[in-house]
Formats: structure tokens, C-alpha cells, sequence
């Protein structure tokens, strides 16, 4: 087991966020939160990552309980977040050192995969030059090289247009699937859930709580028409069902 999470409450003042939310993680296992807006799934990843306390419950990473303590994960960010100031290679060469990674090292697994995901030109630009999908690409290597076997993705492509999002999915899998790290992403959209997980926990709205799991049933790699699919359009609708009931916007595109 890659990630669990044991009975977590945490709240804010009088503020109840996370209640007794239990959820866990396979090796190798894609899986999605969705959720309503404000239901506590940032939170859920300041937890895991050991930046929140919780007041019950505990996090287990690889069977070890890990709760309080950070350096367990590797987290990309809703927005890329690079230095200015820095290459996008020093970006992710910088990254890896830290995680302990010798400085060799860093800078030849650097420069081998932005060749694989076609940014080698881009090795020695800084990220303002760089398109928002870009970016995102720079960051996700960055999350993906490090050692940690643990990847946390919050809303990654939630500032991406439509198309650029679409684009950003496919190439997400692409580079999943050859290296099949854990991941547990939250997202808004219900189609990009369906689309990139093998599992989906549906949260209530706050206090949250696991509300539905659901086991994607379709194969991979992902068919293109994927959408076309009945069982799509009715696993959809069943999220959405949960959604819709606790009264809260979500965006369901794509």
C-alpha cells in the first residue's frame, strides 16, 4: 500500500473541514478526488505532505506512519510555480538536488527528459518565455524526477484552456504510463477524473467525507473516444448526482 489515510479530522477554529476521511493509495494506482469547491481536498494534501496536523487519524506512506512529517511526497501546485530567475533546467536540476540528488546526476536526468516530452529547446530559456501548458510540463518533470514514489497533483491544469487542458491530459498519461509512480490528483472536472484514474473517491461537501468510490472500468492506454462510451456518460452522472446534491457548483468539462 502506497498511501493511507486513517480516520483524519481537521478543523479550523469552529470549522470542521476533514471528517473521519479514510481513502487509500496502490502502488502504481491513479486515483482522483473530486469533490465540491471548499470541500477540504487541499487540505487533505497539507495533511499528507506533513504541512497540517490533524486533530484524529494518522497518514501512512508505504506502511510507515508518516503523519507531521514532510519529504514523503513529491506535489505539484495548481500554478507551475518556477523561479523566474532560473533556467528551466536549473528549475528542475535545482528541484532534484534538493531532494538529494547529486548535481551530475540531476543535470543529465534533466536534459534527458525534457528531450523525451520535446522541451530540450527550451533547456537554457527562462519560464516567461514559456506557454502556460509548457510550464506545466516543466512542473510535472519536475514532480516526476523526484525520488519520492508518492506524486500529489492539485487542479494541475485548472488555469489551462480547454484545448491546452485536453492536450496536457493525453501527455500526462503518456509519461504515467511509462513510469507508473502513485498518484493522487484532485480535480473539479468529473471528465478529466474519468479520463486519467483507476479509481475516483467522491468527497461531500465540508465537513468532508468519502461519499462513493468508484473503479474505473475502462482499459488502458485510454481510448480517444473515450467520452463516447455509455458507461462514461453513466459514471458522469453518477458523480455528478453526488455533486449536485450537496448544492455546489462543478465544472464537468473537460
Amino acid at each position: 500500500m502506497k498511501l493511507e489515510v486513517n480516520g483524519v479530522d481537521i478543523s479550523f477554529g469552529t470549522k470542521e473541514v476533514l471528517r473521519d476521511l479514510t481513502l487509500r493509495v496502490e502502488d502504481g494506482e491513479f486515483v482522483s478526488l473530486i469533490g465540491p469547491s471548499g470541500s477540504g481536498k487541499t487540505t487533505l494534501f497539507g495533511v499528507i505532505g506533513g504541512l497540517k496536523q490533524p486533530d484524529a487519524g494518522e497518514i501512512r506512506i508505504e506502511g510507515r506512519i508518516t503523519t507531521g512529517e514532510r519529504g514523503h511526497v513529491a506535489y505539484m501546485p495548481q500554478q507551475a510555480a518556477l523561479l523566474p530567475w532560473r533556467s528551466v533546467s536549473g528549475n528542475i536540476e535545482m528541484a532534484l538536488k534538493i531532494a538529494g540528488i547529486d548535481k551530475g546526476t540531476a543535470k543529465a536526468m534533466t536534459l534527458e527528459w525534457l528531450s523525451r516530452v520535446g522541451l530540450a529547446e527550451y533547456a537554457r530559456a527562462y519560464p516567461h518565455v514559456l506557454s502556460g501548458g509548457m510550464q506545466q510540463r516543466v512542473s510535472f518533470l519536475r514532480a516526476l524526477l523526484s525520488p519520492r514514489t508518492l506524486m500529489l497533483l492539485d487542479e494541475p491544469f485548472g488555469a489551462l484552456d480547454a484545448l491546452t487542458r485536453l492536450h496536457m491530459q493525453k501527455w500526462l498519461l503518456s509519461i504515467w504510463e511509462t513510469h507508473r509512480k502513485s498518484v493522487l490528483l484532485v480535480t473539479h472536472s468529473i471528465e478529466e477524473a474519468l479520463y486519467l484514474s483507476d479509481r475516483i473517491i467522491v468527497l461531500s461537501a465540508s465537513p468532508a467525507t468519502a461519499v462513493d468510490e468508484i473503479v474505473v472500468p475502462f482499459e488502458r492506454p485510454r481510448r480517444e473516444d473515450l467520452w463516447t462510451d455509455p458507461r462514461f456518460n453513466e459514471l458522469k452522472a453518477r458523480i455528478y448526482g453526488h455533486l449536485q446534491g450537496d448544492g455546489k457548483a462543478v465544472d464537468d468539462h473537460v
